[in-house]
């Protein structure tokens, strides 16, 4: 026998364009190949030349050669059972999955990455009636594609169902994916372990065989085999407890409802938690380790508030009967949505009265609503595949803000809201965005997905569609679109069918669609005339990338308008600038309200150019009221003059969100070279009359961005003359700040912002002030109870003494409280001393004292230092091989890494070193999207500089 690869390959080719075969020796004859085989021809099922087909770990041609699953089998029930040992840091198992068969096929292609498969039978279901032995399968193994292949000797025959059993073993992962193990340490400074769950996107298939795609939905009946000293949870309550021999447990939990594999979980701990009931009788319980129980309480009221919230407004009850809320020591993201198991990192869902602020209680609140939301949306209903995963995050991420409207008003989370919109703008005005919906085929484009564009444009645009719809009319075409595709799959135009569908009675409908004449005056007939589906213009947001400019010229009573792509970093002037422009169109519902009166005027824009008629004479047109909607508007001639002597002469003729959009749109309009700086800055004059907070801390966020661009380029003349000229602007609004947590929400978030910069920028009394309280919080031994809102800025102050460094890095260790264990870390990353920056990162590398979980958002923190910011991005680069091995490529904290060590760099020679480091890292085949994104980025800074700095110059000493 004679082995060559050139007659591997043709053998293997013939036996795939003959047979499906599997076991093949080459013997050299003249012109011939000779191959054993045992199968039946079954060939129908590749249509494409099989010579394409991989090759197995063992050498022998692998069935398949698609990343996607074959849908010629799929699951229906899975019978899971796990062993985890949390001594010896590994688990067993064993499943039984009952499968239907399509069409007749010779094997069975499963998904498995890292687990040990150790036996495999197969039983027809005659098989299971006479209780006859499963027959054993040939397992083959292709980990490119985390694949296996089940050989079966008979093949299967169509529209009949089988058992496959599969027993496996597998080290517990190291990392925060799949099936994890998680430490924490007690009060009295032992370490204990726990065994989790974290599947979503991809990694099911590190747990246990499956059929790891969405539309692959099954249920799925689990028992976990444990010591006496933990419990175990998972989706579904618990049945019953069975006594084994040597003391273990072992816990059955009921069968769960029809779901995808990414939302399985389990978790072997030792938690304590807190328990309540909703009002339609479903167990809410809050899990965390036994010295933090104290924190969970808040989430409880939270959740059971929500949950109440959601059943009523989707007009579903929650579909189990109890559900979990668990906070994980080690947890990569902010929280997971498991049906009736959510996990979240601590910060995300414990609450301390004693350390957390007023920001990180919105934060609990936001993301308990966020996972709640997703119970209906993405869990009862979940997208066909990972290119619509915005209609699981945007939508989940979109009711947060309709769920804590209604449950917690007082947060007013709706200015929150608007900065979110903000956010996804700078990324999106880049040319390197991309469509909401995007086609994704590897695990790391996927995981790639789970970005700024699915979460917040996603959200943006159904707030903008909501406010075209009418509240109702979007409501009512959600329960829909929920109650048609429950316990099922659904795409993008599923959601669009649903949400045109949803006319009330009554209503003007055409074609079946339904438009609001809610908030519309003397043009409701021609906007209603408009005839407009939500599909068509739906598609020209979620199928394009970028974000609309609407360029607005006022001549009389008329106003003329025109959409362009909005583009941040490229001017009109240059060359690039036309090309980006082409084939760019979207459907644009406008709102906008002139200084003539208060009714709010509503028209689509559908084409480049369209010209609208005012019913009266005005001195100011303003468009996009409250900014509900998902695009820039730049006024042309004196359209912007004219809103600035508004704003001076009475800002309150023009709504509260209107002077923030205003506010936004002017500084974006800079960075597009569309505006003057000076202009731009000219507009905030009048931020020293503002009683909005909201609107008083972007103006704010503007002046402060500039601040540290100019500290970290070290262009100190502008350095102090914005310091003098904040300090000496908003002084009145600096003094009246108490150190207390007392007043609204947002007279809380004033308070932390503006005292942190006046502390940052050495204000004497602030400084005063947080050092007086940092040497009595010393004195006491760390017990003193400082005012949450203030924390960070005393910890801040106190951490520039190395003595003070140095107790706050001692009091980290000790703390059981995750908010304040932030509060210290970022306070500590803010030192001038390399050596202690660098202490940091590597006990952030060590995971010990501070947990790799961190690690990420301490780059980020010591990168925004100026001291730092060289320090972290040589340690980034130094050891690049360290961090993907403990984050892995494409996952949410290799990319906040990556852009968080690069993206404020805004020289010519730091674009050449983060370029030649990028091309060297796509040399050795890792390529990430946000690559390009900080390119881009540090491409639009250097532009920004060139063009603005000296305009920023001049403004200043005029203004000092």
């Amino acid at each position: 026998v004679f082995h060559s690869s050139a007659m591997d390959n043709s053998c293997r080719k013939l036996i795939f364009n003959i047979y499906i075969g599997f076991y093949c020796s080459a013997i050299i004859l003249p012109q011939m190949c000779i191959c054993s085989y045992f199968s039946t021809p079954s060939i129908d099922q590749f249509n494409k030349d099989a010579g394409t087909f991989p090759v197995a770990t063992n050498g022998q041609p692998f069935p398949w050669h698609e990343l996607r699953l074959p849908t010629v089998v799929t699951p229906l029930h899975y019978d899971l059972f796990v062993h985890p040992n949390l001594t010896s840091l590994d688990f067993v198992a064993s499943e039984k999955i009952e499968v239907l068969v399509r069409d007749a096929t010779q094997f069975i292609i499963l998904h498995s990455t890292d687990l040990e498969i150790t036996n495999a039978t197969l039983q027809s279901e005659e098989d299971v009636r006479y209780r006859k032995p499963g027959k054993k399968l040939t397992v083959l193994s292709y980990p490119a594609h985390q694949q296996i292949a089940l050989l079966v000797p008979e093949k299967l025959m169509a529209d009949l169902r089988y058992y496959v059993t599969i027993d496996f073993q597998a080290k517990l992962a190291d990392g925060f994916e799949g099936f994890y193990k998680s430490t924490y340490r007690t009060l009295g400074g032992e370490t204990r372990t726990i065994a989790v769950t974290d599947f979503e996107p991809t990694q099911a298939r590190m747990a246990f065989p499956c059929f790891d795609e969405p539309l692959f939905k099954a249920s799925f009946s689990i028992k976990i085999r444990r010591e006496s000293r933990h419990i175990a949870l998972s989706n579904m309550p618990k049945v019953k407890t069975i006594e084994l021999e040597g003391g273990l447990l072992e816990d059955h939990f009921e069968t769960t409802v029809k779901m995808s594999t990414y939302l399985v979980a389990y978790i072997v701990c030792d938690f304590n938690s807190v328990s309540g009931t909703s009002s339609s009788g479903v167990k809410v319980s809050v899990y965390a380790s036994p010295d933090k129980w104290s924190q969970t309480h808040y989430a409880l009221e939270a959740s059971l508030k929500l949950l109440d919230f959601y059943e009523n407004y989707f007009d579903i009850n929650y579909p189990l009967p109890k559900l979990d809320l668990v906070a994980i020591p080690d947890f990569e993201s902010g929280a997971m949505e498991n049906w009736g198991l959510i996990t979240y990192r601590e910060t995300s869902l414990l609450f301390d009265p004693k350390t957390s602020s007023v920001s990180d209680k919105l934060w609990v609140t936001k993301v308990v609503a966020h996972e709640l939301a997703h119970q209906w949306f993405g869990n009862l209903v979940t997208m066909e595949w990972w290119n619509d995963i915005w209609l699981n995050e945007g939508f989940a991420t979109y009711m947060e803000l309709i769920s804590a409207n209604a449950t917690y008003p007082e947060l007013e989370l709706d200015n929150y809201f608007l900065d979110l919109c903000f956010e996804v703008i700078k990324r999106d005005s880049l040319n390197s965005s991309r469509p909401i919906s995007n086609q994704v085929e590897t695990p790391t484009q996927i995981k790639e997905m789970f970005d700024t564009v699915s979460y917040k444009k996603g959200a943006c645009i159904l707030n903008m569609l909501k406010d075209f719809l009418s509240e109702e009319k979007f409501q009512k075409g959600i329960i829909n679109y929920l109650k048609k595709f429950s316990y099922g799959n659904a795409k993008n135009d599923d959601l669009w069918s649903s949400l045109s569908n949803s006319c009330l009675e009554g209503d003007f409908t055409s074609g079946g669609f339904c438009y609001s004449d809610s908030k519309t005056t003397s043009n409701t007939l021609a906007f209603l005339e408009e005839n407009m589906e939500v599909k068509e213009m739906m598609t020209t947001w979620t199928l394009q990338k970028g974000i609309p400019l609407v360029v607005v010229k006022q001549e009389g009573r008329s106003l003329r308008l025109q959409q362009e792509r909005f583009l941040s970093g490229v001017f009109k002037e240059d060359p690039e600038w036309r090309a980006l422009q082409e084939r760019y169109l979207w459907h644009i519902p406008l709102t906008y309200s002139t200084s003539s009166s208060d009714a709010i005027h509503r028209h689509i824009l559908k084409s480049k150019t369209d010209t609208l008629d005012l019913p009266e004479k005005t001195s100011w047109v303003k468009f996009n009221v409250d900014s509900n909607g998902y695009y820039i508007v730049h006024y042309e001639g004196h359209g912007w003059d004219q809103l600035i002597t508004q704003l001076n002469q009475n800002h309150t003729l023009l709504r509260p969100k209107d002077r923030i959009g205003l506010i936004h749109d002017a500084f974006q309009l800079v960075s597009a070279g569309r505006l003057t700086l000076d202009k731009a800055l000219d507009l905030t004059r009048y931020l020293q009359h503002e009683t909005n907070i909201p609107a008083l801390l972007k103006g704010l966020e503007y002046l402060e961005t500039f601040y540290h661009m100019m500290d970290r380029r070290n262009i100190s003349d502008v350095t102090e003359n914005l310091k003098h000229y904040f300090l000496r602007y908003f002084k009145p609004v600096i003094d009246t700040q108490s150190w207390s947590d007392e007043g609204s929400v947002w007279d809380r978030m004033l308070r932390s912002v503006l005292l942190k910069l006046a502390c940052y920028l050495n204000h004497a009394p602030c400084i005063r002030k947080a050092t007086q309280l940092f040497s009595q919080w010393m004195e006491s031994g760390g017990k003193l109870n400082i005012p949450t809102d203030v924390l960070k800025i005393v910890y801040s102050v106190g951490a520039q003494t190395t003595a003070g460094w140095n107790y706050l890095l001692k009091q980290y260790e000790l703390s059981v409280s995750g908010a304040e264990k932030n509060k210290i870390l970022y306070a500590l990353s803010t030192s001038k001393h390399e050596e202690k920056l660098m202490k940091l990162i590597e006990l952030g590398m060590e995971g010990k004292v501070i947990k790799t979980q961190d690690l990420a958002a301490l780059l980020h923190a010591i990168a925004r230092n100026p001291e730092g910011q060289q320090l972290a991005w040589n340690f980034v680069r130094e050891n690049w091989t360290e961090l993907l091995k403990k984050f892995g490529l494409g996952s949410f904290p290799m990319r906040m890494i990556i852009s968080g060590t690069t993206a404020h760099f805004s020289s010519k020679d730091e674009l050449q070193e983060v370029k030649l480091f990028f091309e060297f890292l796509k040399a050795q085949g890792s390529h990430l999207d946000v690559f390009q994104i900080v390119l881009e980025t540090i491409s639009k800074n250097i532009k920004w500089l060139e063009k603005n700095l000296p305009t920023l110059r001049t403004w200043l000493l005029a203004s000092i």
